[in-house]
């Protein structure tokens, strides 16, 4: 074994989140067995089966754990469907807030007989993670959206130079790691003080990266652009809500969101894994759940702890999931309905952890 110990917390979530994250962690471990990366995995309650056992969806024990911890892997959250109690809260929004994970990573890449629009899609969108208009992280106290009267509802959208600047370093060294392009995806046309607080952040970020070709575009200009010609982008770098549509849109061009992976970084050394899609209650325990985007996750936060702390065996790990995934997608039969397969989750785990034989 080399390297120091990694300690990576296991959050399943909800629904098929207790079927694909404990599907990522297995390949994980084999990838760190091969890899001579130790690992120390953490078992921590979330969601409704802590609400059922803990009696909270975020107990308090869990903050604690996730504090002396390198990261960790966050299933699905269904808090749509939680009793409406006070202790039944939304954790996205805690997490994000507490660990200052300010920048939402979502890559899309199109990978062949998938059924993707196009073959050469290979570009990251970089969001926004707590501003924005999302209600439930724009203010440290009550909520971001009032309703006077009876037939009057505010929303206010947050946008800081500090929260665009973070973001916008995120994005750059994202994009000096790939092809040096960055596009900035704003309304400041119409937002003239909150997208131009963002666009002008933006642009005294760019000062520290000379050599990344910056280029801005409009946001419904975007939604076209994203389906008509999405090889033309590279790095993108949106605001909250901008980026949270836009990310799904991205997705629809390569599979859907069963294709759509995220990862959760800030400034610290901390990285949160987690998949863009629901916890589909519909296809809970059935063997059908497409695991790719919380496995790529996965693979992501090791590809992270690599780079960012300088562990070879972690970065090893990172290459030998890509091998194993890109294997499992080639097939037709490892690969689960959602992507032209005829197989199952299983299917996809075995073929994934045979690859990296």
């Amino acid at each position: 074994m080399t390297g120091e110990t990694l300690k990576i917390g296991v959050l399943e979530g909800d629904d098929i989140g207790h079927e694909i994250v404990p599907a990522s962690v297995e390949i994980a471990k084999k990838a760190a067995e091969i890899s001579g990366q130790t690992i120390q995995w953490v078992d921590v309650p979330i969601g409704y089966r802590a609400l059922e056992t803990h009696g909270h969806t975020l107990p308090e024990g869990t903050l604690k754990t996730l504090d002396g911890l390198d990261g960790w892997i966050l299933g699905p959250i269904g808090h749509r469907d939680y009793p409406r109690r006070p202790e039944a809260v939304n954790p996205h929004p805690i997490l994000r807030k507490r660990y200052d994970l300010f920048a939402n990573v979502r890559p899309t890449r199109s990978y062949p007989d998938l059924g993707c629009l196009y073959d050469d899609i290979d570009l990251v969108i970089v969001r926004e993670n707590n501003e924005g208009f999302q209600p439930d992280r724009n203010v440290v106290m009550g909520c971001g959206e009032f309703r006077p009267n009876e037939d009057v509802s505010i929303s206010v959208r947050v946008i800081t130079t500090e929260g665009s600047r973070k973001v916008a370093r995120a994005a750059f060294e994202i994009a000096r790691s790939r092809r040096k392009r960055l596009t900035l995806v704003h309304k400041n046309t119409v937002f003239k003080l909150g997208c131009g607080m963002f666009v002008e952040s933006c642009y005294e970020v760019a000062r520290d990266f000379p050599d990344v070709t910056v280029d801005e575009v409009i946001v419904d200009t975007m939604a076209m652009r994203l389906v008509r010609d999405p090889q033309s982008f590279d790095t993108i770098v949106t605001t909250n809500m901008f980026g949270d549509i836009l990310t799904d849109e991205a997705a629809g061009l390569v599979g859907g969101l069963g294709m759509a992976p995220g990862l959760c970084i800030g400034r610290g050394s901390i990285a949160m894994a987690q998949a863009t899609h629901g916890s589909a209650p519909d296809i809970a325990g059935k063997n059908l759940a497409n695991p790719f985007a919380m496995i790529e996750s996965t693979r992501m936060l090791f590809e992270w702890l690599g780079n960012n702390r300088r562990l070879a065996g972690a970065s090893h790990m990172s290459r030998l999931m890509k091998t194993g995934i890109d294997a499992a997608l080639a097939r037709p039969e490892t690969r689960t309905k959602d992507i032209r397969g005829t197989g199952t989750q299983l299917s996809m785990v075995d073929a994934i952890l045979n690859a990296m034989n």
